[in-house]
């Protein structure tokens, strides 16, 4: 469908910038601000997840608005945007498998299947799914739709990766850099440049988060150890002066000429590039199965189950044992201190003291996991269920309790 067959709807300037180095730089920026963001407020801040993810849903509805009220591209309006629905994404899936325990692998393949449709509806509509035919509002509202359903579905992806590799911060970044590199090859070489755009699009999601983890996470684990707040302000900053470059120069504004170009292609170069495609995710799920079957710890222990299933091999205090009696102290003393707040009713002050426990394990991990791979490991699991419930979206007293005491009594 051209653009003089789209119909009787409200007619605008292109809605989107125009995909050049600029619009990628600054995508990556915002996915990672959704990351970090969402983990300084949930997290840092003690505000909890589904208060957060309220609050940035109501942002998001005033936000939306506002881009679908305007007639044109406007840089600052556009990418605002998209930073609060990285953060609302990121948001709904974190609520999906830690409010409501939803397999990670399950999330993911619902995200896929919703924005099959999104992509199957919004084509049967308008005959296309370009990036430089949102002229009209009905095609701009599929496109946000969409953009909503790939920082869920990337969010999912990324994260159940992780926990089936137990790749950290660093490593973590390197696949979906790859992926990306292969993407773009394909497109350089004939693949269809609607498909390419998607796919790329969805892949800097994890790009984004698991460089936000990188920048973040403490150096005891493998990170630069800038933390989540100061990881959001170097971005946030970025993304900002990004924005204001462009709105100065305008150098990815799409012209009331250039609304309709297409890139010249051949169906058969298509096809071949198609499978092309196919073979780099073959490849990829082979790189993520043989990761998954070497032995390592958990990224994420509340999401795996199995992380704490050798705990049933050692006595009380065993798993201890071979640690060092001053740290093992450290993190009785924060979990008894931690228990009393629960019990005393103090949620706030218990969630603020818990982080003092994270961060001292953390820190100390290269040297207690090489001390005792094992005890470490069941030890882990069992922070992490806590750290799960204390800092729940509503969290439950007596499951916060026998979280910790479970934890006090491995430490001996």
């Amino acid at each position: 469908m051209t653009n003089s067959q789209v119909g009787t709807g409200r007619r605008m300037l292109s809605k989107v910038p125009e995909v050049t180095v600029w619009f990628w730089v600054i995508k990556i920026l915002c996915t990672t601000v959704g990351e970090s963001f969402a983990d300084w407020i949930n997290m840092t801040l003690g505000v909890g997840l589904g208060l957060t993810a309220v609050l940035f849903t109501v942002i998001l509805a005033g936000v939306l608005g506002w881009q679908l009220w305007l007639s044109r591209y406007v840089p600052f309006v556009y990418w605002l945007t998209v930073v609060v629905l990285s953060v609302t994404g990121t948001l709904y899936t974190d609520i999906l498998t830690d409010s409501l325990s939803v397999p990670l692998v399950v999330s993911t393949s619902v995200f896929a299947a919703v924005l099959a449709v999104v992509f199957a509806v919004w084509f049967v509509r308008e005959r296309t799914l370009s990036i430089h035919s949102i002229i009209t509002t009905p095609r701009e509202v599929f496109y946000w739709l969409a953009v909503l359903v790939t920082f869920a579905l990337g969010t999912a992806a990324g994260d159940w990766t992780l926990s089936v590799t137990g790749w950290g911060p660093g490593v973590s970044v390197l696949l979906p850099a790859g992926l990306i590199a292969a993407v773009v090859l394909g497109w350089r070489l004939g693949a269809n440049a609607v498909l390419a755009f998607w796919l790329a699009y969805i892949l800097t999601r994890p790009l984004g988060a698991n460089l936000g983890d990188w920048l973040a996470s403490p150096t005891a684990d493998h990170g630069l150890g800038l933390g989540t707040a100061l990881t959001s302000v170097l971005f946030l900053a970025a993304i900002l002066a990004t924005v204001v470059y462009l709105t100065r120069t305008r150098a990815d504004v799409i012209s009331a000429q250039n609304t309709s170009a297409a890139r010249d292609f051949t169906p058969a170069r298509e096809r071949l590039m198609l499978g092309y495609y196919a073979v780099v995710a073959v490849v990829a799920g082979a790189l993520v199965a043989w990761a998954a079957a070497q032995p390592h710890a958990s990224v994420g222990g509340d999401d795996e189950p199995g992380a704490t299933a050798s705990a049933s091999d050692l006595t009380p205090g065993q798993a201890a044992a071979h640690f060092p009696s001053s740290d093992i102290a450290n993190f009785r003393a924060i979990t008894q201190d931690t228990l009393s707040k629960v019990q005393a009713g103090q949620q706030n002050d218990a969630k603020s003291r818990i982080k003092d426990l994270e961060t001292a394990w953390d820190r100390d991990q290269d040297t207690l996991q090489a001390i005792d791979g094992k005890s470490w490991t069941v030890i882990d699991g069992q922070i992490d269920a806590a750290l799960k419930a204390v800092r729940a979206s509503k969290p439950d007293p007596i499951t916060e309790s026998q979280a910790l005491t479970t934890l006090l009594t491995t430490l001996g």
